[in-house]
C-alpha cells in the first residue's frame, strides 16, 4: 500500500468515526433521557440537549479533521482548499454556536474569566462564591 492509499483509508476512517460519534451520542443521550429517574439538579430535557450537543461538537471536530486530511494531503488544488476553507468556517461556526448554547458563553470568553489565586485554570466552580 502506498502513502496515498493509506491517507485515503485514514481520512475515510475519520469520517466514519465522526458520523459514529454523532449517531452514538444521539443513541446514548436518548437512552439517558428515557431512563432518567431522579433529577440531579438538571431537568431531563436540559441534560438531553447537553449530552446531544456534546456528541455533535465532538463529531464535528472529527469531521473537520477528516476534511483536512483528505483535502490537504490528497487533492491540494486551489478549488479543494477553498472548499475546505468554506467547510471549516461553517463547521467552526456550528461548533461555536453549540458551545454558546451549552456553556452560555463564547469559547474565547473562557480565557477571559477571572481565576481565583491558587486555583487551576482547568477547575470550574459549580456555584459562585461570595467575597
Amino acid at each position: 500500500m502506498d502513502i496515498r492509499g493509506f491517507v485515503e483509508i485514514v481520512g475515510d476512517a475519520a469520517e466514519i468515526a465522526g458520523v459514529l460519534l454523532v449517531a452514538g451520542g444521539l443513541v446514548i443521550a436518548s437512552a439517558r433521557y428515557a431512563l432518567a429517574r431522579h433529577p440531579d439538579g438538571m431537568d431531563r430535557y436540559t441534560r438531553y440537549r447537553h449530552d446531544l450537543g456534546r456528541a455533535i461538537l465532538l463529531g464535528v471536530e472529527v469531521l473537520v479533521a477528516a476534511d483536512i486530511i483528505q483535502t490537504v494531503t490528497l487533492s491540494p488544488t486551489m478549488d479543494s482548499v477553498i472548499a475546505l476553507g468554506i467547510i471549516v468556517v461553517i463547521r467552526t461556526f456550528l461548533s461555536w454556536s453549540l458551545a454558546l448554547e451549552l456553556e452560555g458563553r463564547w469559547p474565547w470568553q473562557r480565557a477571559a474569566e477571572q481565576i481565583e489565586p491558587g486555583r487551576s485554570p482547568h477547575v470550574m466552580e459549580s456555584s459562585p462564591t461570595s467575597h
